[in-house]
């Protein structure tokens, strides 16, 4: 009998729609659970939508009858007519990449008058994508197989006290002295370590000044902004990117991003006091997946791997590199649980398991010959972990057209079951297909 400890689950199941109260949805596995459907399906009930953290190498895919949506940096609610839509100063900012993802909406029909960037955010330099290609590159097989977009490195210069913020941006002398000061140094490094060529400055200054006068409707200081919206009682969605085991302080370290993805980023990215967050769910994939390099106990690189990804579609949305497929890792699940603490939970792509005679869920490790039920922080340790399974009977039914958890087929009921008690929350979505409207509900007595 699958039975493994409960984090806590909680008595408060209430729905989400119509609590009129601020809530947090992220990941619980290594990022692509799926979360930018379940914002986007959730959008139309909340009156700001906040992204709290991570850069463009984030995406969130969002289907719309025959469109396909892929955001990097704007939240998923900006797809809702009349919504705001904050990126907030925890997020790392590709202006490049923002004012082409501004671009592809507006070409698109998209109204993106709603988008706020905070002035507080930190920007991704030229020198932190090169910097990024050279490290990784100078770690050969102990790379982590990041993005390459500059994410690391711009948040390395946040920590340091040397990056460019959105604010800096907007002025340019501000922006002519910080820049000629930061690239005496990278160009240091580029060129005397990694013998590669210096990057210029008039290329950059002349580039990011062109953004700044492009972005500068957008830009407001939103601490002022949030708590005025809290005090006016408008409710927020809080987005995030990437999962729990991609979280610097709680994931696959060293194998991770580098923000803080997990609830206690929420705060800290938004300037939203930690006890106005009132409500959190997590999104969980109906298996595991991840990107790149690091140990993943659960990874099935055979048939029933390829069979996840390709019924999936499970391609990275911002790099199209194909995803490491397997088996729910209930370990690491209940570890981000723990983390967490969700009072709901909405369960992702179970369709996709729907042609499986036989599932399986990692309930435990076996290491040096015990059994673990926690998740270790030594990636080794990790990498030798034998996964301790625990077997359910497959649907093997078409559940695209279910639209109450309820009515989904018994045997996918049990399965739900045992996330549900893995995570100690109820669910109270499942995604039955890539459409936005292919979600089976938890109805109110269900």
């Amino acid at each position: 009998m699958f039975a493994p400890r409960r984090v806590g689950r909680r008595d408060n199941y209430g729905m989400v729609k119509g609590m009129g109260e601020n809530l947090l949805v992220l990941g619980l596995q290594w990022g692509d659970e799926g979360k930018g459907k379940v914002i986007d399906a959730l959008s139309g009930d909340f009156d700001v939508v906040v992204r709290f953290q991570g850069g463009a190498n984030a995406g969130h895919t969002v289907q719309v009858k025959e469109e396909k949506f892929v955001l990097h940096l704007i939240p998923s609610g900006i797809l809702h007519p009349g919504k705001l839509c904050i990126v907030g100063n925890g997020v790392v900012v590709d202006p490049q990449c923002l004012l082409e993802e501004i671009d592809g909406l507006e070409a698109r029909g998209i109204d993106v008058s709603g988008l706020i960037l905070s002035d507080r955010a930190h920007v991704v330099m030229p020198y932190h994508k090169v910097l990024d290609s050279l490290r990784e590159a100078a770690l050969g097989k102990r790379k982590i197989a990041t993005t390459g977009r500059g994410i690391g490195p711009c948040y390395a210069d946040k920590a340091a006290r040397c990056g460019v913020r959105v604010v800096d941006m907007m002025r340019p002398a501000t922006l002519r002295r910080k820049l000629k000061e930061v690239l005496a140094a990278k160009n240091k490094e580029l060129v005397q370590l990694y013998g590669a060529e210096p990057i210029e400055f008039a290329e950059v200054f002349a580039a990011y000044e062109a953004y700044a006068e492009r972005l500068k409707p957008y830009v407001r200081d939103t601490v002022p902004l949030v708590r005025d919206l809290l005090e006016k009682g408008k409710s927020i969605l809080l987005e995030g990117a990437q999962g729990t085991m991609l979280d610097i302080n709680f994931g696959t370290y060293p194998y991770v991003t580098s923000s803080n993805v997990s609830a206690g980023g929420a705060a800290v990215g938004t300037g939203i006091p930690p006890n106005r967050i009132k409500r959190v769910m997590g999104v969980v994939k109906a298996y595991s997946s991840r990107v790149g390099a690091g140990p993943f106990p659960t990874e099935q690189d055979n048939d029933i791997g390829k069979t996840i990804r390709e019924r999936g579609h499970e391609y990275g949305s911002t790099t199209g590199r194909p995803r490491r497929c397997g088996w729910l890792d209930g370990v690491a699940l209940r570890h981000a649980a723990s983390v967490n603490a969700p009072d709901s939970i909405a369960v992702m792509l179970m369709d996709v398991l729907s042609v499986l005679a036989e599932l399986k869920v990692c309930v435990a490790y076996k290491l040096n010959g015990q059994e673990i039920e926690n998740f270790p922080a030594d990636p080794d340790h990790l990498a030798e972990a034998e996964p301790v399974y625990e077997t359910f009977e497959g649907w093997q039914t078409d559940i695209s057209g279910v639209r109450s958890i309820d009515k989904l087929p018994r045997a996918a009921r049990d399965y739900l079951a045992a996330v549900e008690e893995v995570t100690g929350a109820r669910a109270e979505m499942v995604s039955v297909g890539p459409e936005r409207e292919q979600i089976a509900r938890r109805t109110c007595d269900g």
